[in-house]
């Protein structure tokens, strides 16, 4: 192993830990390529401190989607912000996302345009005073040497004033067993302090989807953790593979 695979080893597995040590990082996604080089890998999870952010699972729909649902109807106060398709794809081109960004970009994607153009009509989200950010993941195949493009894009309410500011990045060829994280939040607060630094390094140790969702899930803060899903795409077949976490089950309507 070479001196600089070993620093960014190094630095992954201190973001790794550093998710632990942090009690709220609110919603997260990540995009990775497994330590097997064939699968690519993106994970979202979510963390609430309201009852309203905590009534919510994962569910993968069996048609490559995975979507928010409420867990106990009775409880809802607000669904604008906590139900969206998470996860979707369409023709190489696959999109995690905290909202309903998720949809603008595929639609964008279909209409022939490029991708990032469906996150024009967005900005952060009106949840006044937090102005949650809007973070997407996009994985894309179309590259034709084999290995995925890979771009993070957030949505921020600017320090200065009320408009938005977009950071997107871009990485061609990341290293198996490697990924890249941005979250809305970068700790607990009053009003919650907004994710603000370049993507952390973190890694994917393994190709199995349900291994890599239990390593992330176990380093989510136990009281704030909500839900989770792991997403891994054969780079030769397109095959998709998910596996979904949730700490609350969905109640039955009558």
């Amino acid at each position: 192993m070479s001196d600089r695979v070993k620093l960014l080893n190094e630095e992954a597995e201190r973001n790794f830990r550093r998710l632990k040590g942090n009690p709220y990082w609110g919603r997260g996604v990540i995009e990775g390529v497994a330590p097997i080089g064939r699968y690519s890998m993106s994970l979202y999870f979510v963390m609430g401190r309201s009852d309203n952010s905590r009534n919510r699972i994962l569910v993968a729909d069996g048609q490559g989607n995975v979507r928010t649902r409420v867990a106990d109807p009775r409880k809802v106060t607000d669904p604008s912000l906590i139900i969206y398709r998470a996860m979707g794809g369409q023709s190489d081109l696959y999109v995690v996302s905290n909202g309903e960004q998720t949809d603008g970009v595929l639609r964008a994607d279909a209409a022939g345009y490029h991708w990032s153009d469906g996150l024009r009509a967005y900005g952060y989200e009106p949840d006044a005073p937090n102005f949650t950010s809007r973070i997407t993941g996009v994985t894309n195949l179309r590259g034709g040497d084999g290995d995925p493009i890979v771009s993070l894009s957030i949505l921020r309410c600017s320090p200065f004033n009320s408009t938005c500011d977009q950071e997107l990045y871009t990485y061609r060829g990341l290293a198996p067993g490697f990924g890249r994280c941005i979250t809305t939040y970068s700790g607990d607060g009053s009003p919650l302090p907004p994710f603000d630094e370049k993507p952390l390094l973190v890694p994917i140790n393994s190709a199995d989807t349900e291994e890599v969702a239990k390593s992330y899930w176990g380093q989510l803060d136990e009281e704030n953790r909500v839900s989770l899903v792991v997403r891994r795409i054969d780079l030769v077949t397109g095959d998709r593979l998910f596996h979904v976490i949730n700490q609350y089950k969905r109640v039955a309507q009558d």
